[in-house]
């Protein structure tokens, strides 16, 4: 039995639930849960923000623990072993995204907390496919994060073969962002936040922003007009989409991170004449999180959480819920 912590109902509180996950699948493996982070998304999937929970549901896809069973066609992992599970807890492996290392994008990928159970659990399972090892010099307490938040806010990096000399602005310093400027930083990047709350200005350029940008201020936008290769833009909420196109170089990118539910209100002349782009992107490929938590470690790069123990999981998710922490949460044991 797996032992785990369940909502029964839309915004209802987590409650203690067991369920019997079966025979372990050939290609599966099962995962002893050390930690585990709470995402925005999970919090949005507790509450059928989008429509597509299913109760009882356990939420938790920033799952880092250690392999306890593999299924008999697993070679490439071993009881012990501490890995790292995210977003998508199983591919098709073969479709034509599978088959070109797109995992991430295959039209039939399973989420980890989408249609079955995650890591607000002692256990999980996933396919073997989608677990990644975590290297030396990852910390295994703070990685969480990282293969949902950092892996997104890395991948475009990686998809737009972002350039360290490129000027690279983010939208939004919270749980997405504040890891976006550390990669942007190691990356080599001249990195600007955009931020509404001027008392962040010393914490963001300790964390490596080389410019602070006052986002209520419209004469700062004007200011920077023209200025940025790529911005990346965490928030999920409506701002002046026209006002930050216009601080885009030529060629430039607007390039959306957050799950922004209205409509976007874009001129395409401020596009058109400047060849600018807008886009978004999901996660990452299980090779690009390898990728990205080498660099991590290479890197020193580490989230800043709070940590709860699992028993405190309800103050934990209300935490997230109401937008407080400092800048992630993770749950231990």
């Amino acid at each position: 039995m797996i032992n785990a912590y369940a909502a029964f109902e839309a915004k209802g509180p987590l409650k203690p639930f067991q369920y019997d996950p079966g025979e372990l699948n050939a290609f599966d493996i099962e995962i002893d849960v050390d930690h585990c982070g709470i995402c925005h998304s999970d919090v949005s999937m507790l509450d059928n923000d989008w429509g597509r929970a299913k109760y009882p549901m356990v939420a938790g896809h920033e799952i880092i623990g250690r392999v306890s069973q593999v299924g008999s066609h697993v070679s490439h992992l071993a009881i012990g072993d501490v890995v790292g599970l995210g977003w998508h807890s199983g591919y098709c492996e073969s479709c034509r995204m599978c088959m070109g290392g797109d995992h991430n994008l295959c039209s039939t990928a399973k989420g980890t907390i989408v249609g079955r159970h995650g890591g607000f659990a002692d256990k999980v399972r996933a396919q073997a496919v989608s677990a990644v090892k975590i290297p030396a010099g990852v910390n295994p307490a703070t990685a969480g994060p990282l293969l949902c938040g950092g892996i997104t806010v890395y991948n475009p990096l990686v998809q737009f073969n972002i350039s360290p000399q490129s000027k690279v602005a983010v939208i939004g310093v919270g749980g997405l962002g504040h890891m976006a400027v550390m990669f942007l930083k190691a990356w080599g990047c001249e990195v600007t936040a955009f931020s509404s709350n001027a008392s962040k200005t010393d914490e963001l350029l300790g964390m490596g922003a080389h410019h602070v940008l006052n986002s209520k201020d419209p004469d700062a936008l004007k200011k920077a007009a023209g200025s940025f290769d790529l911005i990346l833009s965490t928030v999920n909420v409506k701002l002046d989409w026209n006002a930050y196109i216009a601080t885009l170089a030529p060629k430039g990118r607007l390039h959306f991170l957050g799950a922004v539910l209205e409509p976007l209100d874009i001129g395409v002349f401020g596009l058109m004449g400047q060849q600018r782009s807008i886009s978004s992107s999901p996660v990452g490929s299980p090779r690009v999180i390898a990728d990205m938590l080498k660099f991590a470690a290479l890197h020193n790069i580490q989230p800043i959480v709070e940590t709860y123990s699992f028993d405190q999981i309800n103050e934990a998710v209300d935490k997230v819920r109401n937008s407080s922490p400092r800048f992630r949460v993770v749950l231990s044991r």
